[in-house]
């Protein structure tokens, strides 16, 4: 039997399939305003992913507000409202366990527009129009 470590592999076919029921079935939930709580009615909110733990007890949902605004209170409403959600989660998604939700702020939009403005840059330019020069000679 081979010994894996979480470390070096990556989430299994199983995490995926299941993190992905779980992010459109969330997903549905918020967009319909099935929740009665305000703070979360007057906000529209993103799902982009969903990671589950090996146990497929705990899902981690990385949710963003549509437009960015106030992130932090997006979070602490999910929060507080994190047993009706998995209440409604289990009605529509069939688990022998409805996972624990855990809420994080969506960090990948900021992160890829760091990543175009490094590729933007003079620098990265520069070497990219120095590779070109290289290939043609």
């Amino acid at each position: 039997m081979k010994n894996r470590t979480s470390s070096v592999a990556g989430p299994s076919q199983r995490q995926l399939r299941v993190g992905e029921l779980v992010r459109h079935a969330l997903a549905d939930i918020l967009a319909r305003g099935d929740l009665p709580d305000p703070a979360l009615s007057k906000v529209l909110i993103t799902v982009p992913e969903v990671r589950m733990s090996p146990d497929l007890k705990i899902a981690t949902c990385f949710v963003m507000p549509l437009g960015g605004k106030d992130p932090k209170a997006a979070i602490a409403a999910l929060a507080e409202n994190a047993k009706p959600l998995r209440g409604e989660l289990a009605r529509r998604v069939e688990l022998k366990f409805v996972p624990e939700l855990r809420f994080r702020i969506d960090t990948s939009f900021e992160e890829g527009a760091r990543i175009d403005a490094l590729l933007r840059s003079p620098q990265v330019q520069r070497d990219l129009e120095d590779k070109n020069q290289e290939d043609e000679t």
